[in-house]
């Protein structure tokens, strides 16, 4: 091939990089035109999105209602069963599946419906979808020059703020929109660090943590705005971010619903179990995975490289770190997110009873069968995903015959003749060493290849100490909020030994931690005496064993830090007049003049 040829075949397939099919969300949920205002709300406030798309039963297109047209119809009608399609707003703008993610850009809307030839709706795409596919395309471009210019387009073109930062936090593009809103312009923002431009930012801390933000509020000029943070990565590493800023009052159409559903709770109170709660939600995302330490942000990392893929993931670590959460949010991210979720507990399953669970059994296949049989597993998790925990313990018979299964992608029912093609993305976990039970003969080598192409490791809670404080913090409002009574508090003493002790159970034995201390501990503080005895021993055996500094010293020493680095913050923003730092930090100015004495701070 000549030189043109290849520049040309390179051309093609950049252009090919941007046609919408490739960054869409595909098959997304739809509604009925006869769906009622009070099912799309149930479903926007289950899915957490802004709007759904409303189709007949031909499947074609005929607009979309959004959170904001269904409380006008509530309001106006007061009748929760009004058809959806009093709320419908016609957008006759769509794009095709080949069509350029450019075209998308230029138009206003917050979504855009994607028709195919006879005008059926195969998928939706947003402004957020085609900038993140945009910002992906221009790492594959080798002449950088041109991807600035055509970036530069995108931006200026876009309806919704966006500000984009390198990895110090410095601006490097602050589009028309953002600087319409704050009233700043583009050429004074760019080169200038965020926090100096747009107010209560948190885009250069999502620098540092590289963990996206969707959804969260933030005050703007006195008001406020919706905002997306969106780490970008190259090589492995974040070398900047995208904060995006939503216009249309979303903040007020959030607030109204969000009374609404109050209301409607307060009406009708329901108590549910914790754990209950946690089991139900199979739309559990990354980001509700709690945690800041370098391993579980590098799980959460690999997480969503390999959701994006069709490849099985094995899940590993001990009991109680967390299996099926991670499982549920592969899900969530996945290309099966519209399917079902399936959690099969391998361990729980008698072995003369494992075929007919997985793969279902014809009527009459044995003496009891269900007259017109049963779905197994895999055919119930069909277009889903099905998440087969404690993989180690399935019997050596029925890892022969998922082998198989896997290998052909086909599933016979027990007492069939007729096999189904299987469409279902596998997720496993386990808390064995599977090479160690290959080499005991107590688990097929091939097998383990076959479930071990992407392996995620999440650490046990002793090696990730940074996150119990706040993992604390999350499931003592929670258990609080359980129990309706006032939220309560530990002192730092009693951190410090919850950081000390080994966790053998994990995050599980840490939640039971705190639920039977919220219930048995009657004041609103907790502290060391009313922890168990065996955590107050093992972590003053640790503490007396080891060289270094006290884990309570380490804490104090990190408040001193700390706060010696705020003043010397406040001066900064203050220009060096200490009686407006003091104000800043609203205490007198003796009181600073004596923490400078002691920081050494001159």
């Amino acid at each position: 091939m000549n030189s043109l040829g290849f520049e040309q075949e390179k051309a093609q397939h950049r252009t090919e990089l941007l046609q919408v099919r490739y960054w869409m969300t595909p098959s997304p949920y739809c509604l009925w035109e006869k769906d009622t205002v009070q099912k799309a709300a149930e479903k926007m406030d289950e899915l957490r999105v802004e709007g759904l798309p409303v189709v007949d039963e031909s499947n074609r297109y005929l607009g979309m209602v959004t959170l904001g047209t269904i409380i006008k119809v509530l309001v106006k009608t007061k009748q929760p069963e009004s058809p959806v399609s009093r709320a419908l707003i016609a957008t006759p703008a769509y794009v095709k599946p080949d069509d350029s993610i450019m075209d998308v850009v230029s138009h206003s809307e917050n979504a855009m419906p994607v028709l195919d030839k006879q005008e059926r709706l195969v998928g939706l795409i947003t402004i957020r979808d085609a900038l993140d596919g945009f910002f992906k395309y221009t790492y594959k471009l080798e002449q950088r020059q041109n991807t600035v210019d055509a970036l530069h387009v995108i931006l200026e073109s876009a309806y919704e703020g966006i500000a984009v930062v390198d990895e110090h936090g410095v601006l490097l593009e602050f589009n028309k929109a953002y600087s319409r809103f704050t009233g700043v312009k583009s050429e004074d923002a760019i080169g200038r660090h965020v926090t100096e431009v747009i107010d209560n930012t948190n885009l250069h801390e999502t620098v540092k943590t590289g963990i996206p933000e969707r959804g969260v509020l933030q005050t703007i000029q006195g008001q406020d705005m919706i905002v997306h943070r969106i780490p970008i990565w190259q090589n492995g590493r974040v070398t900047g971010a995208i904060g995006m800023l939503i216009f249309e009052g979303v903040t007020d159409v959030y607030r109204i619903y969000e009374r609404l559903q109050e209301e409607h709770r307060k009406k009708e109170p329901k108590i549910e179990l914790l754990s209950l709660k946690k089991e139900k939600d199979s739309r559990i995302t990354i980001d509700e995975i709690i945690g800041e330490s370098d391993g579980i942000l590098k799980v959460k990392r690999d997480a969503r490289r390999s959701a994006r893929t069709h490849a099985t993931v094995l899940i590993t670590g001990e009991s109680g770190t967390g299996k099926e959460m991670f499982a549920k949010s592969i899900h969530h991210l996945s290309p099966f997110s519209t399917g079902p979720f399936i959690s099969v507990n391998c361990g729980a399953i008698p072995e003369h009873l494992f075929e007919s669970e997985l793969f279902g059994y014809e009527e009459g296949a044995f003496t009891g069968a269900r007259k017109g049989g049963k779905p197994g597993k895999f055919e119930l998790a069909q277009n889903g995903t099905i998440f087969l925990d404690e993989i180690g313990e399935m019997p050596l018979v029925m890892q022969t015959k998922l082998l198989r299964v896997l290998q052909e992608r086909e599933v016979e029912r027990v007492g069939g003749i007729n096999k189904y093609q299987m469409n279902v993305r596998i997720v496993c976990a386990t808390n064995r060493d599977l090479k160690e039970m290959v080499n005991q003969a107590e688990f097929r080598e091939d097998l383990f290849y076959r479930l071990n192409i992407i392996q995620l490791h999440i650490p046990p809670l002793r090696e990730r100490k940074t996150d119990i404080p706040i993992l604390l913090a999350h499931y003592l409002k929670e258990v609080c909020g359980k129990y309706q009574v006032p939220v309560k508090t530990f002192t730092s003493q009693a951190v410090a030994i919850f950081r000390n002790y080994s966790w053998r159970g994990n995050i599980r034995e840490m939640v039971n931690s705190v639920e039977r201390l919220v219930t048995m501990v009657d004041g609103d503080v907790i502290d060391v005496q009313h922890l168990p005895v065996s955590m107050r021993e093992e972590s003053f055996t640790l503490e007396k064993n080891s060289t270094g500094p006290s884990l309570i010293e380490v804490a104090r020493d990190d408040v001193f830090k700390r706060e010696k680095e705020v003043i010397i913050q406040a001066l900064k923003n203050a220009g060096g007049n200490k009686s407006k730092a003091a104000d800043v930090l609203g205490i007198h100015r003796t009181t600073l003049y004596q923490k400078l004495k002691k920081h050494g701070i001159h």
